[in-house]
């Protein structure tokens, strides 16, 4: 995918993004590549892969969610900044909170957003299952999301202790979401989430698989979760 089908593409599903968002996008793009050299951030460095793969894919969640206003959004396990980062390119007047457990990463982050002029972005160094202890920071999200960092029943118990009551923890899968949200129903309800959608489609050129499953918080998390570091992975709530 070019700049100009990157473009063409988002303003086709009502995204209709400035020369100068654009050039942050190129930018986001330089940035990425110059520090890959000096660290595994990213298999993918080819433009035109990076454009579809990750900048283009981290936006779909924005064809099937609206980020038209002023929120709160943290991004658990981000990496590279995805998928928050270009949604808040695309969206300006969100904000975003990233926590990664890779001290390095953050140190991209910080760097890119001081390149990109990126206002109204936070950037931890921590474990998401000590982070959500901290009472300025549970149950303060309108939105948590996170993309490709640990299956469903894994994911949802790092990301709804974040997520205030009637927000939203979105979860962006590829093949086998289906697998994944099937053993999610115990995690979903325990943590106080519910099911609310679940939207599969194709990424455009390649069309591979992808899904954007939507859980709304319905009540507080109990405080015993999430558990300690490790432990979500280690036993998973299935």
């Amino acid at each position: 995918m070019n700049e100009a089908q990157f473009r063409d593409s988002l303003e086709a599903e009502g995204i209709l993004l400035s020369n100068e968002q654009m050039a942050q996008f190129n930018r986001y793009y330089e940035v990425l590549v110059e520090w890959n050299e000096k660290m595994n951030l990213t298999a993918i460095t080819e433009k035109k892969e990076v454009y579809l793969k990750h900048f283009f894919d981290s936006i779909t969640v924005a064809f099937y969610d609206k980020f038209d206003k002023s929120m709160n959004v943290i991004d658990i396990g981000a990496g590279a900044g995805f998928p928050s980062l270009p949604l808040k390119i695309c969206f300006p007047q969100i904000h975003v909170t990233i926590v990664d457990s890779l001290n390095k990463r953050i140190t991209f982050l910080n760097a890119l957003a001081e390149e990109l002029d990126l206002k109204g972005v936070s950037f931890y160094h921590d474990r998401a299952e000590q982070f959500a202890k901290k009472k300025d920071q549970r149950e303060q999200y309108d939105m948590a999301i996170s993309r490709a960092v640990a299956r469903l029943p894994v994911l949802t118990e790092l990301c709804l202790p974040f997520v205030k009551k009637n927000g939203r923890f979105i979860a962006m899968k590829g093949a086998g979401a289906e697998d994944e949200l099937a053993q999610s129903s115990k995690a979903i309800s325990l943590l106080g989430g519910k099911l609310e959608n679940k939207y599969d489609f194709q990424l455009p050129i390649e069309k591979s698989e992808r899904s954007i499953i939507v859980v709304r918080k319905e009540k507080n998390t109990p405080k015993s979760y999430p558990r300690k570091p490790g432990t979500p992975n280690k036993q998973p709530l299935i």
